[in-house]
C-alpha cells in the first residue's frame, strides 16, 4: 500500500508521517517512510540543489530536477518495497508537482500529468492524506516553533518557502483543486488540530479504507 502525506509547508506532514510508522511497526507491519525531494543518493543531491540553493530555477528546470528525483526513488525504493508487500508512506509525491509547479508556478498542468506519468512509472497512491493550512498560519507556526521573528524574507526560509505568501496562496489553491477532483483517493484533514487527534483520524481513515479500498467520508 502507498499511502502519501500533501500539503503546503508547515502543515505537519512530517509529525504525521513519524506517528503513522511507529503505528504501522506496533501491529508488526513492514512499513517504509521517505520523503520527496530525496530517498537515493542522487535524489538527496537534487534535493540539496532545489531546497538549499539562492541561484534561480527556471520553473521548467525546477519541474524536471523534482520529476528527476522521484523517477530514482520510485525506480529504485519504492516499487521494489511495494513488489515486498511493505507499506509506504511518503512525504510529498506527484500532487505536489501539481500543486507547486503547476497552481504555484504556472506551469501547464497537462505537460505535468504527462511529466508526473513517467517519473512514477504510472504509480499512483492507494490513499492521500492533505493536512490543510493557510499559508499565514502555516508560516507562523514556522516561526512560532523556532521561536524566531515572523519575516517573509528570513534566512531561515528554504529557496522553495522564499516564494512568497502569494506563491503558497496558490498551491493551496491547487491542492483544493485536487481534492475536489479525486475525492475517492485524498483525505481532507485541518492541520491545525493537535497532532494526536490528527493522527487518530488518519488511523480511522486507514482502517476504513483498507476494509472498502477507498477514501471514507
Amino acid at each position: 500500500m502507498l499511502i502519501t502525506f500533501e500539503g503546503i509547508d508547515g502543515a505537519g506532514k512530517s509529525t504525521q508521517v513519524v506517528r503513522l510508522k511507529q503505528h504501522f511497526q506496533a501491529l508488526g507491519r513492514e512499513v517504509l517512510t521517505l520523503r520527496e525531494p530525496g530517498g537515493t543518493a542522487v535524489a538527496e543531491n537534487i534535493r540539496e540543489l532545489l531546497l538549499q540553493s539562492k541561484h534561480d530555477i527556471a520553473p521548467v528546470a525546477e519541474l524536471l530536477l523534482f520529476a528527476a528525483s522521484r523517477a530514482e526513488l520510485v525506480q529504485k525504493i519504492i516499487l521494489p518495497a511495494l513488489e515486498k508487500g511493505n507499506i509506504v508512506i511518503l512525504d510529498r509525491f506527484s500532487d505536489s508537482t501539481t500543486a507547486y509547479q503547476g497552481y504555484g508556478r504556472g506551469l501547464s498542468l497537462k505537460l505535468l500529468d504527462e511529466v508526473n506519468r513517467i517519473a512514477t512509472f504510472g504509480l499512483r497512491p492507494d490513499i492521500t492524506f492533505f493536512l490543510d493550512i493557510t499559508p499565514e498560519d502555516a508560516l507562523i507556526r514556522k516561526f512560532s516553533e523556532k521561536s524566531l521573528p515572523l519575516a517573509f524574507d528570513s534566512e531561515e526560509l528554504d529557496r522553495m518557502e522564499s516564494s512568497g505568501i502569494d506563491f503558497y496562496r496558490r498551491v493551496r489553491e491547487g491542492y483544493l483543486a485536487l481534492l475536489e477532483s479525486q475525492k475517492e483517493r485524498i483525505v481532507l484533514l485541518d492541520a491545525q488540530l493537535p497532532p494526536a487527534s490528527l493522527h487518530e483520524r488518519i488511523v480511522e481513515h486507514l482502517e476504513c479504507f483498507e476494509a472498502s479500498r477507498s477514501a471514507c467520508p
